[in-house]
């Protein structure tokens, strides 16, 4: 049974011929070193579903503190033109309907002032009641209606404050949930046992959003992903947690209180904010605020300028993101420039060369040296080195990111005439600490996972808190795939470095039987399929050996009519049967041709067809449109766009075809 959106019928000769790749490529790369910023970095938007913007609305409420007017009516129409025809609002572009994601987006236009019998209000209200109420909508959901009075306390898992006191050897501890869940977890825990009522000063309820009134469901709906014995267990602990939670003793409950208190400020990042990422800076200022701070506290002041720089903020409408992701576009906007500089000797002093060095030049002083994160936990002995995700974030620096750095700055190292004497020396430098760090955090199973090591403790996903079934960060083949990629640029090999041996053995194991491989941070097999490929070659694991070529079968089988890729969320539903076919887009076609060209095979008439689809589909900006999500915050919970991919990946891709092809190389010498 053929698997794609339709059956591809290849022609014997390829369509796109150099002249037009190398036009495109051209184009591109003129495009995105226009948007490079006057100090080297390039950052691009990045758009989650409409749950961050309205939380954004609801969390100015609860402080009493609405947004300007012209913000709010912006935000109004961003949440309006993300409704679908059906009424509610999806997590990812032409996405299924989501319960939470819809009931926060009405909520939020409710007190943005839209008149619930409006057209677009009744139908929201309407989907939102036959998928069976707010009371079907997830934990952050009813944890938020609850700070509104909308849904009684007993409506949300109990995680009492009291787990600051638990040992680093119980079965739950902060250290042993992610670094995302910790960040969350600790404001959020005194803001469930202080229970603060939302200021609300427009007094707005959505209490019609309930099949049944609020007060009077007994049974709130639980975790999509069950497992027995843990799910039975996990339900009885909570039950028990709810009766005994306000017989707790108060002098525990109070030094519990200051402990998450304590663990927040010390984390509490300047004007990048907790984690650097929305929800956690959120819980913070509503934490703060619960204790009585005022607006004017400096650390809440401080809290919401941190929040109001994830603002996008356009003539017609805005949105707010759930973080900014400058390292990581630099870093792979700094990939693609080398790539489409290409071999000949005077591109290296060309303006993208210029340009690259700008970049990593403004990416190396973030280079987190001093601070040992919420990782050193786990590894105590391990010197930092890393880079984190956003502008500043030092207590938790990531795999991912850092292994990209390191891949961009060899490269430079090794090419670019820009980077001599103690220039060099001083990147080399920083490779080699960012090598050290990368090393120290390689888990058990030999993977590596993207903020911490051995965080792989699966039983807790079952708590009934964790009903989206992401609060841990273990090892992933995309991540693994990365650190692979970099140690192999470096010059390791597997016979003679144990640890590179480990990781690759463990990419083996996680092969899907058709030839994939999961990608936890993009979507999703094409993502961690072109993750994989580029780490094999990267060291010099022989095309034709099974794995290799099982996976480069798989993607073509799986391209579609057009000579593009494409996959969406879905791919992501519970009981993986398969890749689930979507539409096109520029970024997953740029994945599954590295991937194949990393795999070598660069003459096989697949890649030609892909080629043609870029080049067919480029804007006259030099950019591609791409409006659906390709990327991955948690699976089946929340989607990421990031605007950057359809501008630095598919250049990536042609540059990279153009390389291999006039050079007479069946695979490229870097790792990614």
């Amino acid at each position: 049974m053929d698997d794609r959106v339709g059956a591809a019928t290849f022609e014997a000769q390829p369509r796109a011929g150099f002249g037009s790749v190398e036009a495109a490529i051209s184009r591109a790369r003129e495009a995105l070193l226009a948007v490079q910023k006057p100090d080297g970095h390039f950052v691009f938007e990045l758009e989650a579903d409409v749950s961050i913007p309205a939380e954004y609305i609801l969390f100015r409420h609860f402080l009493g503190d609405p947004a300007k007017t012209e913000i709010e009516r912006k935000i109004g129409v961003y949440l309006r033109r993300r409704q679908t025809a059906a009424g509610g609002w999806p997590l990812f572009a032409e996405g299924v309907f989501n319960v939470s994601s819809s009931v926060k987006a009405y909520f939020a236009l409710k007190i943005i002032g839209d008149d619930p019998n409006a057209p677009h209000m009744a139908k929201a209200r309407n989907a939102i009641l036959a998928h069976g109420g707010a009371a079907q909508s997830n934990v952050f959901t009813r944890s938020l209606l609850a700070l509104y009075g909308e849904v009684p306390w007993r409506a949300v898992p109990a995680m009492p404050v009291e787990i600051m006191h638990l040992p680093r050897w119980f079965p739950f501890h902060l250290s042993k949930v992610s670094y995302w869940g910790r960040t969350v977890i600790a404001p959020l825990i005194v803001v469930h046992a202080l229970k603060p009522r939302a200021k609300n000063p427009r007094k707005i309820s959505v209490s019609e959003l309930f099949v049944a009134p609020a007060e009077t469901v007994s049974r709130w709906p639980g975790a999509p992903h069950k497992s027995f014995p843990w799910t039975t267990i996990f339900g009885a602990i909570d039950r028990v947690l709810h009766k005994t939670e306000p017989l707790l003793p108060a002098r525990s409950h109070q030094t519990a209180i200051d402990k998450a208190v304590a663990f927040v400020t010390a984390r509490l990042n300047g004007e990048d904010g907790l984690g650097a990422i929305y929800p956690a800076m959120a819980y913070s200022a509503m934490m703060f605020f619960a204790l009585g701070a005022p607006l004017s506290d400096p650390r809440i002041v401080q809290i919401r300028k941190a929040i109001d720089r994830l603002l996008v903020i356009k003539d017609g409408e805005a949105y707010c993101q759930p973080c900014v992701s400058p390292v990581w576009d630099t870093a792979l906007a700094s990939h693609a420039l080398m790539e489409s500089a290409g071999q000949r000797p005077e591109a290296r002093t060309a303006p993208a060369a210029a340009a690259v060095f700008e970049a990593l030049d403004w990416l190396k002083p973030l280079q987190v040296l001093d601070v040992k994160g919420d990782w050193a936990t786990q590894n105590p002995d391990v010197r930092p080195g890393g880079w984190a995700f956003q502008y500043a974030n030092p207590h938790y620096p990531d795999l991912d990111d850092t292994a990209v750095v390191v891949l961009a700055m060899d490269r430079a190292v090794k090419t670019s005439p820009l980077i001599a004497g103690e220039e060099e020396t001083a990147y080399v430098e920083a490779i080699s600490r960012a090598r050290e760090w990368i090393l120290g955090l390689q888990s058990a199973n030999g993977g590596f996972g993207a903020f911490d090591a051995d965080n792989d403790r699966d039983y807790l996903n079952y708590i009934p808190f964790a009903d989206h079934g992401a609060l841990l960060d273990p090892p992933t083949a995309d991540v693994t795939a990365r650190c692979v990629s970099m140690l192999g640029q470096l010059g390791e090999r597997p016979e003679t470095s144990p640890a590179l041996a480990r990781a690759i053995d463990y990419l083996l194991s996680e092969q899907e039987e058709e030839g994939s491989w999961f990608g936890r941070w993009g979507m999703n097999y094409i993502y961690g399929t072109w993750s994989v490929l580029s780490a094999f070659n990267a060291v010099e694991r022989p095309a034709d050996c099974a794995a290799t070529r099982k996976a480069a079968a798989w993607l073509k089988r799986i391209q579609n009519p057009d000579g593009g890729w494409g996959e969406d969320g879905e791919s992501y539903a519970l009981g993986y049967k398969g890749y689930n076919p979507a539409p096109s887009t520029a970024s997953q076609t740029a994945w599954a041709l590295l991937a194949l060209m990393a795999a070598g095979e660069v003459d096989a008439p697949e890649v030609a067809l892909g080629l043609d689809y870029l080049v067919s589909t480029q804007a006259d900006d030099g950019f591609w449109d791409e409006a659906r999500f390709t990327a991955t915050g948690f699976p089946r919970v929340f989607y990421l766009r990031y605007h950057g991919y359809a501008k630095f990946f598919p250049l990536w891709a042609m540059a990279r075809y153009r390389n291999l092809k006039s050079g007479n190389r069946l695979k490229t010498q870097f790792g990614m």
